[in-house]
C-alpha cells in the first residue's frame, strides 16, 4: 500500500474527530524604523498523530505546540520559558482563542518521495512499507499501524486526557 493510501485511510476515520490549528510566526516589517511585535497568523487546522498533523490534503511533522494566552509581564528562571510566552502571546495576538492549541514550526512533508524511497521528515520507507520513525531516538514503525494507534486515541481518549 502506498503511503498517500495509508494516510487517506487515517483521513476517513477521522472525519468528525477534533482538530487542531496550525500556524505561521510572521515577524512583521518595521513601520517608521519601529518594530512591531510578531504574530502567528492561522494557516489551518489539522489531526494532530504524534509525530504527525495530517490535514485534508497533506501531511506535516510537528514542530512546536503552544497555547495562546494574552502577553502579561511575568517573571521567568529560565529563557526558553520566556520564549514560549511569547510565542504564545504572537499567537493570541494573530487571533487564536484564549488557551487554543497551536502548532507551529512543522514542515510539509513529501509523500511521493516517501514512496520513491526517499526519507522525509519522520516518514520513510523500510522495506517497501511506508513507516514513521515516532521519536528522534526511535526506531521506524509501519505508518499505517502507528496512525491505528494514534486515530485511535484521538478518537477514544483515556480517561482524564481530555
Amino acid at each position: 500500500m502506498s503511503t498517500a493510501a495509508v494516510l487517506d485511510a487515517a483521513r476517513g476515520r477521522l472525519v468528525g474527530a477534533p482538530q487542531e490549528a496550525i500556524g505561521e510566526l510572521l515577524a512583521p516589517r518595521r513601520i517608521l524604523g519601529m518594530a512591531r511585535a510578531p504574530r502567528i497568523v492561522r494557516h489551518g487546522r489539522a489531526w494532530h498523530l504524534g509525530v504527525l498533523l495530517l490535514t485534508d490534503d497533506a501531511v506535516l511533522g510537528t514542530g512546536e505546540i503552544l497555547r495562546a494566552r494574552e502577553a502579561a509581564p511575568r517573571g521567568f528562571t529560565a529563557e526558553s520559558q520566556r520564549r514560549r510566552a511569547e510565542l504564545a502571546g504572537a499567537a493570541r495576538r494573530g487571533g487564536f482563542a484564549e488557551g487554543e492549541t497551536v502548532h507551529i514550526g512543522w514542515e510539509v512533508l513529501d509523500v511521493d518521495a516517501v514512496d520513491r524511497g526517499a526519507a522525509s521528515g519522520p516518514l520513510a520507507l523500510r522495506d517497501g512499507v511506508p513507516s514513521v520513525r515516532w521519536s528522534s531516538t526511535g526506531g521506524l514503525v509501519p505508518l499505517e499501524s502507528y496512525l491505528a494507534d494514534r486515530v485511535d486515541l484521538l478518537l477514544h481518549p483515556p480517561g482524564g486526557a481530555t
